[in-house]
């Protein structure tokens, strides 16, 4: 059954990718122009999304306690500095902003429906990722858990703030 289950798991993080590229594509095609501020609103959350995309591998990088050679993703320790004082999981995040960037960007039926299957893989991925990192960390990531958001960026300034405050 584990098997199963993380074949599952990776069947829906390959469709959630394959719809976003999808939707970036597509868009080139499916342009309309109804609202134009919602077009430089998007372009706005896309770059957002390079933030959010780019800072956790410098982040993991230096706290992270990664070995040497191995990719950024092979933490050895739970990392709540940086970026990951505001929310748990910033390139999630970062994915759910390009999906919504590109929405605004597009303004277009068909984009907005592929938008919108990929960011609900994208937070049943998170949730996944929640699963495992419990499972790999253990009290400290539910520990953590309890402090962060998982994906709400501005809940999770609102609470970095009240805890730099106490």
């Amino acid at each position: 059954m584990g098997n199963l289950k993380k074949n599952l798991w990776t069947t829906l993080t390959i469709i959630w990718s394959i719809l976003m590229v999808a939707q970036i594509v597509l868009a080139f095609f499916f342009k309309k122009d109804y609202l134009p501020v919602a077009e430089h609103i998007g372009w706005g959350f896309i770059f957002l999304s390079a933030i959010f995309g780019i800072l956790p591998i410098f982040t993991f990088r230096i706290k992270g306690k990664v070995e040497k050679g191995k990719s950024y993703m092979h933490t050895t320790k739970v990392v709540t500095l940086g970026i990951y004082s505001i929310l748990r999981h910033p390139q999630y995040m970062a994915g759910i902003l390009i999906n919504i960037g590109i929405i605004l960007i597009s303004q277009h039926l068909l984009i907005i429906v592929i938008g919108f299957l990929a960011i609900v893989l994208v937070y049943f991925d998170a949730l996944r990722a929640d699963q495992n990192l419990i499972a790999k960390f253990g009290k400290e990531y539910s520990d953590y858990v309890k402090k962060v958001p998982r994906l709400n960026f501005i809940a999770g300034i609102i609470r970095l703030l009240k805890r730099r405050n106490k």
